[in-house]
């Protein structure tokens, strides 16, 4: 509701409002909200402190970059993103991103059809990204994605001994006083944020530990997984701000630099159920394991050689 108020702001994007509203920089009768599903009551004076300029604003431009299309109707698009590539385009990264690629893609599009995302994930995460094809589709997307029947099941390759068969991690989440850029998890401060997972399998590191985890989603908190994880002590492999260099416990020589050398946080969404909004089918879609990190499974003896 808040954007509908924002139409004259042109870089007020869906994307942007909601890391306002996350940042703080939102507040209703003075005092700041953090949560983007906060409703305002008749009489509430809502006000936005709208930051500077930023230096990416300039239209976002079509280029010609491979995606790899796993579904594809006229509502809807789900890809399956490699590791390294950023969703959308910011001042760091003005080019090269899902997005400039999404568009190139667009440009056949009819009735005024334009990609949007539904749901984020990290540069450093490989898998699945929703993207609608019109504002009614990203409507009715979102509000899919967050039904009780939506399934997203991502694998993570941690460090620790996991000894549960399965279990659930439900710990408050929020932002970092000290460091915004990050995320902290507290037994009551923050929102509410729920991960369930299944242990898949446990790996040749006699003194670190390694785990292979199927985690879903109940919420989706941002950095969500990562955090809970580290938090019970089962840090990602390769995550740089959550993570921890316990390589050197792997005991197994060629197993520790498997682990040492890998270049990101060894995270990847796998699996999605949702309703499509349309039809009202169950859609599944599964993207598949990337090479990366299945190299580095087989060389841990948690992926068949």
């Amino acid at each position: 509701m808040l954007r509908r108020h924002l139409t004259g702001v042109p870089r007020a994007t869906r994307t942007r409002v909601q890391a306002w509203i996350e940042d703080g920089l939102v507040r209703v009768n003075d005092s700041p909200v953090r949560r983007v599903s906060t409703r305002a009551a008749c009489g509430d004076v809502v006000s936005i402190a709208l930051p500077g300029p930023d230096p990416g604003d300039e239209p976002m431009a079509p280029e010609p970059v491979a995606i790899d299309v796993l579904y594809r109707d006229d509502v809807m698009l789900v890809v399956n993103k490699p590791a390294g590539v950023v969703v959308h385009p910011a001042h760091r990264n003005r080019t090269g991103t899902l997005m400039n690629a999404l568009l190139w893609q667009a440009r056949e599009w009819t009735g005024g059809q334009r990609p949007s995302l539904v749901g984020r994930l990290d540069r450093l995460t490989s898998g699945l990204v929703v993207v609608a094809r019109s504002a009614p589709a990203h409507t009715a997307l979102q509000a899919a994605m967050a039904s009780d029947t939506t399934v997203k099941d991502y694998l993570a390759l941690v460090y620790g001994r996991v000894n549960a068969a399965r279990g659930e991690i439900d710990l408050c989440l929020r932002r970092d006083p000290g460091d915004r850029r990050r995320v902290v998890a507290s037994a009551g401060v923050g929102a509410p944020s729920l991960t369930r997972f299944e242990r898949l399998a446990r790996g040749a590191a006699p003194h670190a530990g390694l785990s292979l985890l199927r985690c879903r989603l109940i919420t989706g908190r941002t950095h969500q997984i990562r955090v809970h994880l580290a938090a019970r002590g089962w840090p990602i492999v390769g995550d740089p701000t959550y993570g921890a260099p316990r390589w050197r416990e792997a005991g197994d020589p060629v197993v520790a630099a498997a682990l040492r050398d890998f270049p990101r946080q060894a995270l990847h969404a796998w699996r999605l159920t949702v309703r499509h909004p349309v039809t009202g089918d169950m859609l599944h879609v599964e993207a598949p394991i990337p090479e990366d990190l299945a190299g580095l499974l087989r060389v841990s003896r948690l992926l068949p050689a």
